[in-house]
Formats: C-alpha cells, structure tokens, sequence
C-alpha cells in the first residue's frame, strides 16, 4: 500500500505538469513530513549526490554535442552516409541509421539526434519514393540510439543513481547499439524493396564518395577518440568528456573555421541550461531516494519480490513490463529517478548484474521515446516535419516490435552487454 500511494502521489504531480525536480522534492518532503514530522536530512542528501566529481561529465559531453550541432559538423556526416550507400535499394534509410548511430556516440540526446539528422533525411527519403511514414518512422526509431549508444545521459544518470561505473556502462552499450542499428537497417533494406514507388539515386562515385569521407573525418573521429581513450584505460570517463569537448572545440575552431566567440558563448549558455537542468532533478532524486529509505520502502519491495520466488529471469521480465508501461506516459529521467533507487536493493539480493540491467533499461527506455501518448521523438518529428502523429506512429510501429525483440536477445544473452566492459577490464 505504501508502494502505491508513493507512486501515485508522485504521478499525480508529473501528470500535472509541474517540473520533474519538483515533483520528486514535494513528493519527498511530504513522505519526510508523516514519517518524521520535519525534512532534516533532505539538504545533506542532496549536498552528497551533488557532491561527485563524475558529474562533470553531463556538462561536457553536452557541451561537445553543442559545439559539433553549431559547427555543422553534423551535415557532413548525413552527407558522407547518404553518398557512400544511398545508391543502394533501401539506401537513404540505411544511411538515415547510419548517422543517427554516429551522431548518437557524438550527442548522447536521443531528441538532438532526431532533430540534427531528420531534417536533412526527411526531404531526402520522400524525394526518392519513401512513403512519408517509413521516412519519419525510421528517423524516429534511428534516433533513440543517442539514449544507449554511449556517451549517454540517460546512462550518466543511471550510474550516478545506481553508483555503476560510467566507464562499464558506456562499453556495455557498444555491443547491442551496433546490434540494433544493424537490425534497423536490414529492416530499411527489406521494407524499401517491398515498396515500388522507392527509387535510388545513381552512385555518385568514388571521388564524391572520397570528398564526402574528407569532410566528415572529423565527426567519425569523435567517438573513437571518447570511447577509445575509455576502452584503452587512458581516460577515465571524466577525462574522456573532456578530451571530447576539446577535440570538438578544435574541429570547429581550425578544421571548419565557421565558430566565433559569440558561438562559443552560444553553445555555453545551452549547455548551462541542460546541465542545471539535470543537476536540479537529481538533487530531486536524492531528497526521493532519502524519504523511501527512511520509510524502508525499497527494504519492503526487495523482500516482496524475493519471497515470491520469481528468480532473476522473472523478475526482470515484471520491471521490464512495468518500466514499458511507465515510458508511455513519464519521461526517460523520470523512470529512472522513479524506479532506480526502489528496484536496485532487489536487483542485488538476486545477483543481477546492474551493469547488464542498465542496459536493458536503456533499451526499455528507446522504447518509450517513440511509444505514444508521450513519446519525445514522435513530437520531435511532428515538429520538424508537421506531420500527423498518426502517420508517425504507424512508421515508428516496425522498430517498436524489432527494439522489444531486441531486449528479449539481451535477456537471453546478457553477455552482449558483460562481455566488451570485461574485456576492457571492468569489475576485475
């Protein structure tokens, strides 16, 4: 009963639109005040999760993306992928996926991908034949790849919540986020031929296709030199979000030419507005994550679901479900502040990896950006392109049912996510 009313007081106040940061401090200090008749406690629980030098990472990884965004940087890469395989019978969508999966390990922001690459895809794919909806539905599930191919914020958030290694989780995500896009592009590739009105554009030829490499070098760079530098133990992952957001600055400033201090100034008041963002809703979650302790809710819940014998399999196919059903209505911050500090005593009493958990969670939470009635990434299309929701529902449909296929492969073989951060040494 406790469970419950927590759960619902909480939704009533995200339902009604007040801040997420907001929701979870009223929801707190309300739990601290029946329980204990004050809210001593709230400010050094928020002072201790603020207090974490891994931080740094959520202001430079966006500052990065920024800066590439600002740069267009970004152009070239839809450029170099649509003249290297849009020749192709299901090309454009191929190459739609292909720069989604880069720009994802260049912006971690599952929004920032679908915007950045479906407005230079979007036009592409209908000019040669692509029914509107299989243009914005591929766009739509292409672009919630920025949520598990790393570097992530969901993923930095996961960590900082569940104390994971941030290093572990990034390389933990490589493996399935190939995995998916190579899926998603297979599926491209069969849907086009099964379409008679998609043409395909003439190969443009080696030299164009040479020029177009030249060009987006730069932003197929980045992610080896951010994952690279955390795979080879040279950069922790604070160290890499820095080398990332100089490595951006110095493209922009002596390859392109095309940044100036008014856009650096720019890019900094974006990324100050994010990152505080972030930082308000976590120290919201830390003021949650200190009232359901004290009222031992997650103790409750763990010795709930281990006195029902469900054993690992089952009891991640339960939250699986349920963090489904909450990603159609509650944002990707909010499932996993909500859900992360009840769940995790659970998740350790029956031995589940939360590195493997982190990544199916991410994958649960791709889900929700393009799941309806509050899915990011459908109102990011419909945005841009002015769309009906409907017709960008029915797009998206094909790669709901290929992401839920995905998760169940994961379940199946955790080792798509344990094996690379092992390898790299992790958890030794």
């Amino acid at each position: 009963m406790t469970l419950f009313l927590v759960f619902a007081g909480l939704l009533v106040l995200l339902i009604s639109g007040i801040p997420i940061f907001a929701a979870l401090g009223l929801t707190a200090s309300a739990i601290m005040l029946l329980a204990e008749g004050d809210i001593d406690g709230l400010g050094d629980a928020v002072y201790t999760h603020l207090d974490k030098p891994i931080l740094s990472t959520i202001p430079l990884f966006v500052f990065m993306a920024q800066v590439m965004i600002r740069a267009r940087v970004i152009d070239d890469l839809y450029d170099f992928a649509h003249t290297v395989i849009g020749h192709v019978k299901g090309g454009l969508g191929v190459a739609t996926v292909l720069a989604c999966t880069i720009f994802a390990a260049i912006s971690g922001s599952s929004v920032a991908t679908a915007l950045s690459i479906g407005s230079s895809a979007i036009p592409q794919m209908k000019r040669f034949g692509y029914p509107e909806r299989d243009a914005l539905g591929v766009v739509a599930a292409g672009g919630t790849l920025g949520i598990l191919i790393p570097p992530s914020g969901p993923m930095i958030l996961y960590a900082i919540v569940s104390e994971a290694s941030i290093g572990a989780l990034f390389l933990a995500g490589v493996i399935p986020g190939l995995l998916l896009a190579l899926v998603f592009s297979v599926f491209c590739m069969l849907q086009a031929r099964a379409r008679r009105s998609v043409a395909s554009p003439e190969w443009a030829g080696w030299p164009r296709a040479a020029a177009a490499f030249r060009r987006s070098v730069w932003a197929l760079l980045a992610p080896p030199v951010v994952m690279g530098g955390i795979y080879f133990g040279i950069f922790t992952a604070s160290e890499a979000a820095a080398a990332g957001s100089l490595y951006a600055l110095a493209v922009a400033v002596l390859v392109y030419r095309n940044f100036g201090l008014r856009d650096l100034w720019a890019c900094a008041h974006a990324t100050m507005r994010t990152s505080m963002m972030v930082f308000m809703i976590i120290a919201g979650a830390a003021m949650f994550g200190h009232a359901i302790t004290l009222i031992r809710l997650p103790v409750g819940v763990t010795e709930a679901v281990t006195g029902l014998g469900l054993g690992q399999l089952g009891f991640i196919l339960v939250v699986m479900a349920l963090i489904f059903v909450l990603g159609m209505f509650l944002e990707s911050i909010a499932i996993i502040l909500i859900t992360t500090p009840i769940l995790m005593p659970s998740l350790i009493a029956l031995g589940i990896d939360p590195i493997w958990y982190g990544v199916l969670l991410m994958i649960n939470l791709e889900l929700a950006m393009i799941t309806p009635p509050v899915g990011m990434n459908l109102f990011v299309i419909k945005g841009i392109t002015d769309a009906p929701l409907s017709a960008i529902v029915r797009g998206a449909s094909p790669f709901v049912a290929l992401m839920i296929c995905g998760l169940f492969v994961l379940m199946a073989v955790p080792e798509l996510a344990t094996w690379l951060p092992a390898a790299a040494g992790f958890g030794r």
